[in-house]
């Protein structure tokens, strides 16, 4: 019988990246905010350190990561939940009062306490947080491609310039390249980092379209980019395409979006096109990227997903597996990451971290579930969203937030004064430019700042 007042929590993955006194990855915000929290954050197994009665108790074992380590720690039901942020929890690693993913997928919370990655069924709660790495996702996205385009050769020519072997009226037309500005990007799905790629897409002067589903397609196209009906549609005659769908529910002949980027969206695509897959390895169709690497129609690609290595035997596995085939043949047009693009800095692990054990207090100590994947077990009420602003869909509460705050009143002191001034010259009185364009400035800057954009709250 679970005691909900001591608690045992598992987490399995690092909840700090940036190295502490002693060089390893520093935790201590973390443990900080579990104290803080009313809690006990110990670093080891519940199955050697005992538990502090009447509070609730978080293991850190960071380094587990097979099936048969994780089957092994949490497959009696000795752990009450658990927060992930990487690592797959098999469906035999058992989380009685839930589990929350660092993060926006769950395809790697397997479970069967709420059912699986998609969280339908079970008896515990699945959540998530949304939005907390977006920006560092979307970010290292961009990253990926400015790697290879625009296509300027910096290495050779920073040695040419070193050695004092280059002239810049005569050599420079030796070195042509081209812009990102007025390329098409591709980006396939519109949640929180999908929306975030193609902000910064567009930043650099790019045409994005977007494919989503048609209940998106007023918001995508209010938000000035393009709406695609499909995936062909979305990579037809694109520069380059990045996938952020998360894997879907799982069926009987696996996930829902596995294979989606294969034969037919990356002939799609303009030759020469840089794939980017900073989602699931199972996204893309491996044996097709090797052959459109191969015939030329895709000019690189750049991969980020899961690779784990057998401590006995070295065997390797995981959904980054598939991809090391392809080293013999294109290595040169490959950039392959372990999972590392939505961990690209200490802060955003940190604060997912304290989100994540906020969110399983709320549900193991109230019943309160937020950030809810699937189904809603019995005994537990649906307490919403929550993400970072700016992220995800607007909703009542965040308007109402903005009144409580002043910021609804500035924001339409800033709207009126726009309005005013376009009466002004609708009426055909001189224009007062630079009067303009602060005040549009201003109402841009404030709506942005809090969070005014977007779509409503599904």
């Amino acid at each position: 019988m679970t005691d909900k007042t001591t608690p045992k929590i598992l987490i399995v993955d690092l909840v700090g990246l940036a190295p502490g006194p002693e060089g390893r990855p520093d935790h201590s915000a973390v443990t900080a905010h579990v104290a803080d929290r009313g809690g006990v954050f110990h670093e080891g197994s519940a199955r050697d350190l005992p538990s502090v009665a009447g509070k609730p108790n978080f293991y850190y074992l960071p380094m587990l990561s097979t099936e048969d380590e994780l089957l092994a720690e949490a497959g009696d039901g000795l752990y009450d939940a658990v927060i992930a942020a990487a690592t797959f929890l098999p469906a035999g690693a058992r989380f009685d009062l839930g589990g929350v993913r660092i993060g926006a997928g769950t395809g790697n919370m397997g479970s069967a306490s709420w059912g699986g990655g998609d969280g339908r069924g079970g008896v515990a709660p699945l959540m998530n947080t949304p939005g907390i790495n977006a920006r560092a996702t979307a970010q290292m996205v961009m990253k990926a491609l400015l790697a290879v385009r625009p296509d300027l050769p910096v290495a050779e020519m920073n040695a040419l310039v070193a050695a004092g072997d280059f002239d810049t009226g005569r050599d420079l037309v030796r070195f042509p390249t081209a812009k990102l500005e007025g390329m098409t990007f591709a980006v396939i799905g519109y949640g929180n980092i999908g929306r975030e790629v193609a902000k910064l897409a567009r930043a650099f002067g790019m045409n994005v379209r977007i494919f989503a589903r048609p209940r998106h397609r007023d918001w995508i196209e209010g938000e000035g980019f393009l709406w695609a009906d499909t995936p062909v549609a979305a990579a037809t005659g694109a520069d380059a395409i990045s996938v952020h769908l998360g894997l879907g529910p799982k069926g009987p002949e696996g996930f829902a979006n596995a294979g989606m980027i294969g034969t037919g969206v990356l002939a799609a695509l303009a030759p020469g096109a840089v794939v980017i897959n900073y989602d699931r390895g199972e996204l893309v169709d491996v044996p097709a990227l090797g052959a459109a690497l191969a015939s030329g129609q895709v000019g690189h690609a750049a991969i980020d997903a899961d690779l784990f290595s057998d401590r006995d035997t070295g065997a390797l596995s995981g959904p980054m597996a598939p991809y090391l085939s392809l080293l013999p043949d294109h290595a040169a047009k490959l950039s392959l990451l372990p999972h590392a693009a939505a961990d690209t800095d200490h802060p955003t692990r940190v604060a997912g971290a304290k989100q994540a054990v906020d969110q399983i207090l709320d549900a193991i100590r109230n019943g309160v579930v937020r950030n809810l994947k699937g189904d809603l077990p019995e005994g537990y009420a649906d307490g919403g969203t929550i993400r970072p602003k700016g992220m995800g869909g607007i909703g009542s509460a965040t308007l109402a937030a903005l009144a409580e705050g002043g910021e609804a009143r500035a924001i339409q002191t800033l709207a009126a004064e726009l309005a005013a001034r376009m009466d002004a010259l609708l009426a055909g009185k001189a224009p007062d430019t630079a009067a303009i364009l602060m005040a549009a400035n201003r109402l841009t800057s404030a709506l942005r700042d809090a969070g005014i954009e977007g779509s409503p709250e599904a």
